[in-house]
């Protein structure tokens, strides 16, 4: 039996929560590395990794697309670029969990907004006394952090609504490689800025190149699977569990203690994402390659 052959006999909801543990679990790895190689850099490494991986595997062909493919492909390079950006430099001020919570607002508001339903207010509003509940416990929060997360959900939302555009504009995974050259080519200059002869060391490349398959190549290639053998919303609310997924791998790889009102406000968001999803189910899912 080959791996291609054991992965498929795998259960989808299995497959997507490898992918949910994968990318969390390189988030929490990443974080403690960021005394060794600073966030940006990291997120270059990350890019990089993907890029290379992803371009080996499906070649695209620059040829034959219009400028307005070249549009929507910069717009998703630059949405996921500021996505794990953004994400990476509110794990270096705030927990891991609650930098991934706040995050996760805007995939779940796009979500209610796509529902046009006045009744899924419900969620926003449950997500927002989780938000809330957040404030009750500022200990370990900065402005900067918080500020850093939401970005990274507005970002989020930006790359779902133009990963349907470049999907349509660019085959398979064609446009994701493109767009991950072009984030890994933005963020060189400052990389290596930011971390100089450090990026030299085949130590920090090794585990930069690491975090960059547990975050994007693996959790992307089993969602990909997945996605051919499970409906959209059950996709949706499995991927709804990411904040809380996020919370336990820097729990055990990290040490990070949430407060039991931080643990509700993770609860919150888990479950309106949930209730979003389920009233959202014939819209695309709403998922990170590759967060963060």
């Amino acid at each position: 039996m080959t791996w291609r052959d054991r992965v498929r006999a795998v259960p989808a909801p299995w497959l997507v929560t490898g992918g949910i543990v994968s990318v969390q679990l390189g988030a929490a790895i990443a974080k403690h590395l960021f005394e060794l190689v600073p966030p940006t850099a990291m997120v270059w490494l990350r890019l990089l990794t993907s890029a290379v991986i992803f371009l080996v595997v499906v070649r695209p062909d620059p040829r034959g697309h219009s400028r307005r493919d070249w549009l929507v492909v910069l717009g998703f390079g630059v949405a996921l670029t500021t996505m794990n950006w953004s994400i990476y430099q509110a794990f270096a001020r705030i927990p891991l969990g609650v930098a991934v919570t706040l995050e996760f607002l805007g995939p779940l508001v796009l979500a209610v907004v796509a529902s046009r339903r006045a009744r899924d207010l419900v969620w926003v509003a449950l997500a927002g006394g989780g938000v809330l509940l957040l404030g009750f416990t500022p200990q370990g929060l900065t402005v900067a952090g918080v500020a850093l997360a939401l970005l990274a959900g507005l970002a989020w939302a930006g790359y779902i609504l133009l990963s349907a555009q470049t999907g349509r504009r660019w085959p398979g995974i064609s446009g994701l490689a493109v767009a991950s050259l072009l984030g890994a080519v933005v963020l060189a200059p400052p990389a290596v800025l930011d971390a100089g002869s450090r990026l030299l060391d085949p130590t920090v490349l090794l585990l930069g190149a690491a975090v960059g398959v547990l975050s994007s190549v693996i959790p992307y290639s089993l969602e990909l699977v997945a996605l051919r053998r499970i409906r959209a919303g059950t996709f949706a609310i499995l991927m709804s569990l990411e904040p809380a997924a996020a919370a336990l791998a820097a729990l055990v790889v990290l040490g990070e203690l949430l407060r039991p009102t931080q643990w509700l406000a993770v609860a919150c968001v888990v479950a309106a994402s949930i209730g979003a999803s389920r009233s959202s189910r014939q819209h695309p899912p709403t998922s990170e390659p590759l967060p963060g």
